[in-house]
C-alpha cells in the first residue's frame, strides 16, 4: 500500500451499519431521500453520505431523522444513539491521528478499518505485507520510497507500522492470511542481511495461530492475481461487507460494492488454491532465507 496515495475515504464499519439502519427506517416511513432532506433542513447529498457512512452523524441530525422517521421505540433510539457516538469516537479518537503530519488520509483511513477488522487477507505481488514486516526492512522500503524528507519523518513511519502489528499479538488477535508471490522472497529489499532477517521473521510469525502465509511460485506461470497486490479487510459486527484496498500506479482505491468485493474474495480464492500450502511454504521461506545469508 502506498500511504501517501490520495483516493476517495471509505465508509467505517459503525458509520455504514449506522446508515444502512437509517436507511431501512426512513425506507419504513415511506420517505424519500427529499423528503427527510426537508426534514433535517439540508440536502439530499448529506443524507445519501450518512447513509452511506460517509460522515459522522450528529446527534441533533440524528434526533431529528429518527423523529421525521417516526421511531418511538426508546430502546431502538438508544441503540442507534449509541452507535453513532462510538462511530463518531472511532473517527476522532484513534492512537494514528497523533502522527498526522507524516500520515496521509489515506493512511489513517486504512489504520482506522484495520483497528476495528477481525481478519485480513491479501495478497502482495513485490512486498511483505506491513504487518509482517522487520523494522529494518519498513526503513528500506520508507527510504526508497522518497515520500519523507528527514529522518524523524522516517522513523515516525517506522513507529507506526511497528504499532499497527501489535494486532497480532494481542489478547483478540486479528486473523491474517497471506498470499506472496516469489518475488516477495527475492526481492533484495535493504540487503541480503536485512532479508535474511525478515525471512525469517516471516518464518517465526507463520508459527502464530493466527497467522497464515503461502508463497505463490513463479512455476504457476500466469494468474489472475498478478496485476497487483489488494488488501480484503472482514468485521466482526453482524452483516458488515467486507472492504477492500487495491494499489495501483496511481494511488490506492477503496472497493465497498458488494460485487466488487465477491470479485476480489474469489481473486483470493484462486491465489490461495494456486499457492504452496502453509508447510510448503514455509519450506520455501526457510530455504530463500539460507541463500540471502552472507
Amino acid at each position: 500500500m502506498q500511504p501517501k496515495s490520495t483516493t476517495t475515504s471509505p465508509s467505517t464499519v459503525l458509520g455504514r451499519q449506522l446508515g444502512d439502519e437509517l436507511r431501512r427506517l426512513r425506507e419504513a416511513a415511506a420517505l424519500t431521500t427529499a423528503q427527510a432532506a426537508d426534514a433535517l433542513d439540508c440536502t439530499k447529498g448529506k443524507i445519501s453520505r450518512i447513509e452511506n457512512g460517509r460522515v459522522a452523524v450528529r446527534l441533533p441530525d440524528l434526533t431529528a431523522m429518527l423523529l421525521a422517521y417516526e421511531v418511538s421505540d426508546d430502546e431502538v433510539r438508544e441503540r442507534l444513539t449509541s452507535l453513532a457516538r462510538k462511530a463518531n469516537r472511532r473517527r476522532r479518537e484513534g492512537w494514528w491521528n497523533q502522527y498526522g503530519d507524516v500520515l496521509a488520509d489515506t493512511y489513517r483511513d486504512y489504520i482506522a478499518l484495520e483497528a476495528m477488522a477481525e481478519s485480513i487477507r491479501t495478497f502482495q505481488a513485490q512486498l511483505v505485507p506491513g504487518l509482517l514486516q522487520t523494522p529494518e526492512y519498513i526503513r528500506a522500503v520508507t527510504v526508497a520510497s522518497r515520500q519523507w524528507q528527514s529522518a524523524d519523518e522516517i522513523e515516525k513511519f517506522v513507529q507506526v507500522r511497528l504499532a499497527r502489528q501489535e494486532r497480532l499479538l494481542s489478547d483478540d488477535p486479528l486473523q491474517l492470511w497471506a498470499v506472496v508471490s516469489e518475488a516477495v522472497l527475492l526481492q533484495q529489499v535493504g540487503g541480503p542481511n536485512v532479508m535474511n532477517t525478515q525471512l525469517t521473521h516471516l518464518l517465526a510469525s507463520s508459527e502464530l495461530p493466527n497467522v497464515t502465509i503461502q508463497v505463490l511460485p513463479f512455476s504457476r506461470g500466469a494468474h489472475a492475481s498478478m496485476f497487483g497486490p489488494y488488501v480484503l479487510l472482514g468485521f466482526p459486527e453482524d452483516g458488515a461487507l467486507d472492504v477492500v484496498l487495491v494499489d495501483n500506479p496511481s494511488g490506492s482505491m477503496w472497493m465497498e460494492r458488494e460485487a466488487d468485493v465477491s470479485r476480489y474474495q474469489d481473486l483470493f480464492i484462486a491465489a490461495r488454491t494456486a499457492a504452496l500450502s502453509p508447510t510448503e511454504s514455509h519450506a520455501a521461506i526457510h530455504r530463500r532465507a539460507k541463500e540471502h545469508r552472507t
